[in-house]
């Protein structure tokens, strides 16, 4: 967006903010979003050689403001124009109200498919521009452009209103935001293709927009959960890669390079969280990486206690990868067999998936079948598109190779 750090810092944190004032003004998404990015693109070009203004968020509104008045100019009768010029905005005091989160329920409307709600999440609520986001997701800039597009071609199409949703519609709504929210920080943690593990950017916007929510409804349980969890797998990143980049499995990472500072607000989020009545996904999953985290060696972990969350985790969702896990937290306590023998109920839902062969691999490993798990290690490396993962599971199987 610039070069400046901290303006694009007060840019990207002031944009939802313009965006949902100007939708609530205007009307149409789609035009008040490319207005929008006009006045934050005349702000990062003007501001470094005038001066940022007293009230930059006022200052952002009137631009993009002008820009949708200019274009009702342009398309109405001489009688719109001249209602329309009435109203037309001046730089000053911002209201209070912060219409950021009925942005992100616009964003994540249930007509969108995940990635397109996911990639308009980020440009809308983000204020990513759509290279970044094109660069984030390895497509070309063009396809990216065009998905973002329709995206918004969408919202229009629905006709939804610029508001909360009440009744029967908030549960579902809210459900629909936390998972963009979830695939966003996922793909940031753990890049799904291309030479790098992760995106930290990625990971820390998809945080950066957790909080808004949890700031916004502090007393919805399951996005507290979210953030909870968000944090407290972020906490281990120091600890994921070496300094060439290569992956470190969780076993054999140096948790003293952990973020205690995220954990300690990770258990404090959730433990609030757990007290609160009805438990959802998110918190469950939290409370696991609550666990993992309050471990100071790999081998101190208390795999009953995570047997037991996925138990429960595994009532609320049919996710084959919530299963794999369950078998994987079942073997550390039960022994290999146990673990193999529930990983073979997932032949079918994760047919072809790399991470189904990656965790037969550790299990047959564990069961001293190593000529089996050399097997299921490089049939993993060659379905992953993770650079990184190939690499790992790569070198896997060439250890076992060695000490046959």
């Amino acid at each position: 967006m610039t070069s400046d750090p901290q303006l694009e810092d007060l840019l990207r944190a002031a944009a939802p903010r313009v965006l949902g004032a100007v939708v609530r003004r205007f009307g149409d998404f789609a035009a008040c979003e490319d207005a929008v990015q006009e006045a934050l693109l005349a702000a990062a070009t003007q501001w470094p050689a005038e001066g940022t203004p007293q009230e930059p968020v006022a200052w952002l509104i009137a631009v993009a403001s002008r820009r949708m008045t200019d274009r009702h100019r342009s398309e109405a009768a001489r009688a719109e124009r001249e209602e329309l010029s009435a109203h037309e905005p001046s730089p000053g005091p911002v209201a209070d109200h912060d219409d950021t989160l009925a942005l992100m329920f616009m964003c994540c409307h249930p007509s969108l498919t995940p990635a397109s709600a996911i990639a308009l999440t980020l440009r809308a609520v983000g204020g990513l521009t759509t290279r970044e986001i094109a660069t984030a997701f390895l497509v070309p800039e063009a396809t990216m452009a065009q998905r973002v597009t329709r995206a918004k071609q969408t919202v229009k199409a629905s006709n939804a209103p610029f508001a909360m949703p009440g009744g029967d519609e908030w549960g579902p709504r809210l459900r629909q935001v936390l998972h963009v929210l979830y695939l966003i920080f996922n793909e940031g943690y753990v890049t799904t293709s291309g030479p790098q593990l992760a995106r930290a950017d990625l990971a820390l916007e998809a945080i950066r927009l957790a909080r808004i929510v949890h700031a916004a409804l502090p007393g919805e349980p399951e996005v507290a959960g979210l953030l909870a969890l968000m944090l407290l797998t972020e906490a281990r990143r120091p600890a994921r890669a070496d300094a060439s980049g290569a992956l470190i499995p969780l076993a054999e990472q140096d948790r003293t390079t952990w973020d205690a500072g995220l954990i300690a607000e990770g258990d404090a989020l959730i433990e609030a969280a757990w007290h609160r009545g009805a438990v959802g996904e998110y918190q469950v999953q939290a409370a696991i990486a609550a666990v993992h985290d309050a471990a100071p060696r790999h081998e101190d972990t208390d795999w009953p206690e995570i047997v037991v969350l996925y138990g429960l985790l595994g009532r609320m969702t049919d996710n084959p990868m919530v299963a794999l896990n369950a078998a994987i937290a079942r073997a550390m306590v039960e022994g290999p067999q146990a673990g193999l023998a529930r990983l073979g109920e997932l032949d079918e839902p994760l047919a072809g998936h790399h991470r189904l062969h990656a965790a037969r691999a550790h299990l047959l490993e564990m069961a001293g079948d190593d000529d089996a798990a050399i097997a299921e290690f490089t049939i993993a490396a060659e379905r992953t598109t993770s650079t990184p993962e190939r690499n790992y599971l790569t070198t896997q199987a060439a250890r076992l190779n060695a000490n046959r």
